[in-house]
């Protein structure tokens, strides 16, 4: 595969999808300079097929062992959370209100005894839209700056009209009982700049699930929070 062969079949009408099938599992060799680039898109080549061929290029030159898998580069460029669908696409996480209202006050162990303010988060509704079956991959595109470990992975509570978990000011609060913990624990990796990948494992119980971006438990009304079911 090079240039011409994808113009070739961008020009015979197949539609994205096979062209990318074919652009990522065909070996190939792509002129991606800045010419190349205008004369693609003069070509009727769309953003995510010219983004394809580039980040095929982009893998030839990188000096990876025969024995490691090739990192293969995402098409997400939009800050959100996303999880890897059927046919292997990134798909984006609906986010949904979270309101933050203030509880009781708890003594922080990790903080020398010092008092802390109790939260809860809520949001509306008893269930979420997206209902997904494990192992479920999921990608963080964050904010430049923002590091996946500034994000929280929490099980909800479920009350009748509502799903809540409980935090405190800096963080969340662990509950004692270990079935009962609001955090989930998960370990994103790096797989380009800004984007972090963590699979949710079979392990890891049904139920109501959110992740939480950085800042949304430290203010007093709320922000958003990825949701989704998690289904057996």
């Amino acid at each position: 595969m090079n240039n011409d062969s994808v113009v070739k079949m961008v020009k015979a009408g197949l539609g994205d999808d096979l062209i990318l099938q074919t652009i990522n599992t065909q070996p190939g060799k792509y002129i991606t300079d800045a010419d190349a680039l205008v004369t693609l898109k003069t070509a009727g080549l769309s953003d995510r097929v010219i983004a394809a061929m580039m980040n095929k290029s982009r893998r030839q030159i990188t000096n990876v062992a025969e024995t490691e898998k090739p990192v293969v580069l995402s098409d997400v460029n939009e800050i959100g959370v996303y999880y890897k669908d059927r046919a292997g696409k990134w798909t984006a996480i609906d986010p949904e209100i979270v309101h933050i209202k203030s509880g009781g006050f708890i003594k922080s162990t990790v903080t020398n005894g010092i008092i802390k303010q109790d939260r809860n988060g809520r949001v509306n509704g008893r269930e979420s839209a997206l209902e997904l079956k494990r192992p479920i991959e999921i990608l963080l595109y964050t904010p430049e700056g923002v590091a996946a470990s500034e994000y929280t992975f929490v099980r909800f509570r479920l009350n009748s009209s509502n799903r809540e978990f409980r935090i405190f000011t800096g963080g969340v609060f662990h509950s004692s009982g270990g079935a009962d913990r609001d955090e989930v624990p998960f370990k994103p990796v790096r797989t380009a700049p800004r984007t972090y990948e963590f699979t949710v494992e079979n392990k890891v119980a049904g139920g109501e699930f959110g992740i939480l971006p950085p800042g949304t438990g430290n203010v007093t009304n709320g922000g958003k929070i990825y949701t989704f079911a998690i289904v057996e």
